[in-house]
């Protein structure tokens, strides 16, 4: 895949992530086939309770955040301690940062970082209106974090590094900014089979999180690159139950599940 490809994925991403950010519809408010986890009918609520958040969680951060974008709940996996600086990659409308903000306390910080100009603007009103004084929310790419060197405790993200084209690059930034001993806690979604060159070339089965995902063995390969020990990858097969609303009348269920990815930056 070359440059100009490169550049047409992430056109494409943030063209179709931008009018999500603009949608006043309930759940994710685009077509199935557009987004993670957009099954027709269903709300941003139902849609995150069946993700594994609970409705405490859910009741607990401002109106609008929660778009019911992902494939998993990195908050279940992240341990987030008081204190920490906590960076979210693809922080969307601030849904997974609230979260964060609340669990790290006044004495942490949260660093949202996403390239949709659109939902940059939703995520900052979003602080302002709830009072969010410790989450900062950076426009930037994954691929070029608008972040300094070792300052981040944990990095957690939801089903958004599948969408970059230059995932080895996405590791290597989250290496980068992590400290010594960091730990980079995400969900995502794996591919389990070889998918179609129709599912491949089609962007939008790349903007609804499918056609990006790597393999478990491809995905250990370009975190240990990128210098992590300690790699965990869990496929969740019961996701594939929700999967197939992602594309209704394909069997994409066959080729991807949600997986837990989790890794941890050697102490120097």
């Amino acid at each position: 895949m070359d440059k100009a490809d490169h550049d047409e994925i992430r056109g494409a991403v943030r063209e179709n992530y931008g009018k999500i950010a603009a949608a006043t519809a309930g759940g994710c408010g685009c077509s199935s086939s557009a987004c993670c986890s957009a099954p027709a009918g269903a709300t941003a609520v139902d849609i995150s309770l069946q993700l594994g958040y609970s409705h405490a969680e859910l009741s607990g951060v401002p109106e609008g955040a929660n778009m019911g974008l992902g494939c998993g709940n990195p908050q279940a996996i992240a341990a987030l301690a008081p204190g920490e600086t906590v960076l979210d990659l693809g922080s969307g409308g601030g849904f997974d940062c609230f979260l964060a903000a609340r669990a790290i306390g006044e004495t942490g910080q949260v660093i949202g970082v996403d390239m949709t100009p659109e939902m940059i603007s939703k995520s900052r009103e979003n602080a302002r209106k709830a009072g969010f004084a410790n989450v900062d929310f950076r426009l930037g790419e994954l691929e070029n974090l608008p972040v300094a060197d070792g300052i981040v405790d944990v990095i957690i993200s939801n089903c958004v590094i599948n969408l970059s084209p230059e995932k080895q690059r996405v590791f290597r930034e989250a290496f980068r900014v992590l400290k010594p001993g960091g730990r980079l806690a995400v969900s995502d979604v794996v591919r389990t089979a070889e998918m179609p060159d129709i599912v491949k070339k089609d962007l939008a089965m790349h903007t609804g999180c499918i056609a990006g995902a790597s393999s478990v063995p491809e995905l250990e390969a370009m975190l240990r690159s990128a210098g992590f020990a300690d790699i965990r990858i869990g496929p969740k097969n019961e996701s594939r139950t929700f999967i197939r609303d992602w594309a209704p009348g394909t069997d994409i269920e066959n080729y991807i599940v949600s997986a837990v990815i989790e890794a941890i930056k050697p102490e120097e």
